[in-house]
């Protein structure tokens, strides 16, 4: 059931909505976070996005990176769910964000290297010098991103 967000929105308007979403964590060798720059914000934020009708958050997350990065990915690890976040898109849209975020190892494609509908640039940032994200849960994202790579470090 492809479209299965731009049909409910139809129905619905803008009113609140719960929606799930899936999103990766991509570090390079050098423990820098792989970011896309959104067209609709120009904020930064992880490549992931709504999970379609049939789909799980695996499958989300595997086709969202494809569209937004570029990159063909493999999840390794859920990190984390975020289920209690809220976000009125600047459309007027208003949503509660239920995310799944993978730890992700690429396994194809090529990071994008145009503008699409939904990304201007993806790059790589280090971890301590993040550019300003999209919204609270991708500030949340990031800060379980890096309490993974410091368990890793301690570990």
């Amino acid at each position: 059931m492809a479209d299965y967000i731009h049909e409910m929105r139809a129905l619905v308007g803008h009113r609140p909505m719960i929606l799930n979403t899936a999103a990766g964590a991509l570090l390079d060798d050098d423990n820098r976070l792989l970011l896309q720059e959104r067209t609709d914000t120009g904020d930064w934020s992880f490549p992931g996005g709504y999970m379609e009708f049939g789909a799980s958050f695996a499958e989300t997350c595997q086709r969202e990176y494809l569209e937004d990065a570029g990159l063909e990915v493999e999840p390794l690890k859920l990190l984390k769910l975020f289920d209690k976040d809220f976000y009125t898109y600047p459309n007027g849209d208003q949503t509660q964000l239920i995310t799944a975020l993978y730890l992700v190892k690429q396994t194809g494609g090529q990071l994008l290297d145009h503008v699409t509908d939904e990304t201007k640039q993806v790059k790589y940032f280090a971890l301590d010098q993040l550019p300003p994200l999209f919204n609270e849960q991708s500030n949340k994202m990031a800060q379980a991103v890096i309490d993974e790579v410091q368990s890793w470090q301690e570990g």
